[in-house]
């Protein structure tokens, strides 16, 4: 199709990936409210779950946790586990973003904007 243009043919082509890798990023932000991780402290009694957009969406939590001497324990299992979650929500997207950069010829560790 574009044979005899040298580089502008070669531009065409660029400005299409970029073009696809837009719309590709677009829609995976969209995704990105329907992935979900989960995140857990204390051997699983206190649960965190959130998007891979880091919404925290529900928490779990095992009542034996509820003491009134402990009060700060369970606080700090609330924390991580919010924080484990979130952390796994970061994960996952750097992890659907490197798969678009791959499929658009670009290195998987490359950091694109959120």
């Amino acid at each position: 199709m574009f044979k005899g243009l040298g580089q502008l043919g070669d531009m065409a082509g660029m400005m299409k990936k970029a073009q696809d890798m837009q719309q590709r990023m677009a829609d995976l932000q969209e995704e990105m409210h329907n992935i979900v991780v989960e995140g857990e402290a204390g051997a699983g009694m206190v649960k965190a779950t959130c998007t891979a957009k880091g919404e925290l969406k529900s928490l779990d939590i095992d009542p034996s946790i509820f003491n009134s001497e402990d009060k700060e324990v369970a606080e700090d299992l609330i924390l991580a586990a919010v924080k484990d979650a979130q952390a796994k929500a970061q994960d996952r997207a750097q992890e659907e973003m490197g798969k678009i950069s791959e499929e658009m010829g670009l290195p998987k560790d490359m950091k694109l904007p959120f």
